[in-house]
């Protein structure tokens, strides 16, 4: 018997309810991946960030569904505040400062390494004669910011020599800035090595380096988040941190293409060569090192082992006061699949 019109409406809406209740959760996942994410950064928009930068120009935030905006900033403890502030989602930050937010309490997980490398160093003229820790005692050091990672790896490249921060002149130069070292304001500054190569191409001239990962080489930034964000935003954090693997994936690929985005986009890119040549220096740095099978590791996966020597060694220079369970503050369950 062919059904009557009353009940092909019924089975008909009965299978539109099927469907649709089939349908919705996949239409909240899709929506709960897409929105927007506030990007509490380190620095200005700088070129050694242009696979952020080339946002406008690539779109893969936007492929994510994500709509990415960066907030400025004047090193990884303003990152940090701004999350803490609730400015921002997501903090570009150094681990120093990461370490030192859990230490007053903070709830807080890094989701993404960004660096694997340590970048910084402590750069002064030849005539400084300072060539090891033990030589800045006394003299006056140059810092990007009071809450930036060139100030908390100084701190740990003064305590390797057993020093504190009293027995230096701490002066706030800005980032990417060697001016206050040449003019003699400052006997050494620190810097990164993205900020160093930018000197040398502008006459710094001969300068003695100390590499801070020969003294400790841990991460330089990673991705961090408040537990409540975590919490409420992990598939839109899950689509964020996809689109930053492929942008830092495109830059690693295409340099030369980074390099010319930076040239409209960087507030220091004016000259592409060295534009490309800071590019080149952060691609690798984001890449890790190998595991302990010797295989690759993924872009962002985190070296839990360094990160806990590296908590450990902060505790033990007394940059921290208690503990911290790295394993319990990170979390790569968002990254993507390899």
């Amino acid at each position: 018997m062919r059904p009557s019109p009353t009940r092909r409406a019924l089975l008909a809406a009965a299978a539109g309810f099927a469907a649709a209740s089939l349908a919705a959760p996949a239409a909240r996942a899709q929506a709960a991946a897409s929105g927007k994410i506030v990007l509490a950064g380190w620095s200005k928009p700088i070129a050694e960030i242009t696979n952020l930068l080339a946002e406008p120009d690539k779109g893969f935030f936007k492929a994510q569904g994500v709509a990415l905006v960066y907030l400025p900033g004047a090193g990884g403890g303003d990152a940090i505040r701004n999350i803490l502030s609730g400015q921002a989602d997501v903090a570009f930050t150094d681990p120093g400062s990461f370490f030192m937010a859990l230490d007053k309490g903070e709830k807080l997980r890094a989701i993404y390494d960004i660096y694997p490398q340590n970048v910084f160093n402590v750069v002064s003229l030849k005539s400084a004669r300072i060539v090891r820790p033990a030589d800045l005692k006394g003299k006056r050091i140059g810092v990007y910011s009071l809450s930036s990672g060139t100030r908390q790896n100084l701190l740990v490249l003064l305590h390797q020599a057993g020093l504190s921060e009293s027995d230096v002149e701490i002066v706030v130069t800005g980032v990417l800035n060697f001016a206050p070292l040449l003019q003699g304001q400052v006997d050494a500054t620190a810097a990164t090595d993205t900020g160093l190569l930018a000197g040398r191409r502008r006459g710094l001239g001969d300068v003695d380096v100390m590499e801070m990962r020969d003294y400790i080489n841990v991460s330089s930034d990673l991705f961090v988040v408040r537990e409540q964000v975590y919490q409420e935003k992990k598939a839109l954090l899950r689509a964020f941190l996809r689109a930053y693997r492929d942008s830092a994936a495109w830059m690693i690929a295409r340099p030369e293409e980074a390099a010319s985005i930076a040239s409209k986009r960087a507030i220091d890119g004016t000259d592409r060569q060295v534009n490309l040549e800071v590019i080149r220096l952060r691609n690798a740095a984001a890449v890790a090192p190998p595991g302990p099978d010797g295989k690759a590791r993924p872009l962002g996966a985190f070296d839990l082992e360094r990160l806990q020597k590296a908590a450990d060694a902060y505790r033990e220079l007394g940059l921290i006061q208690r503990r911290i369970d790295v394993a319990g503050v990170v979390d790569a369950g968002l990254l993507p699949e390899s």
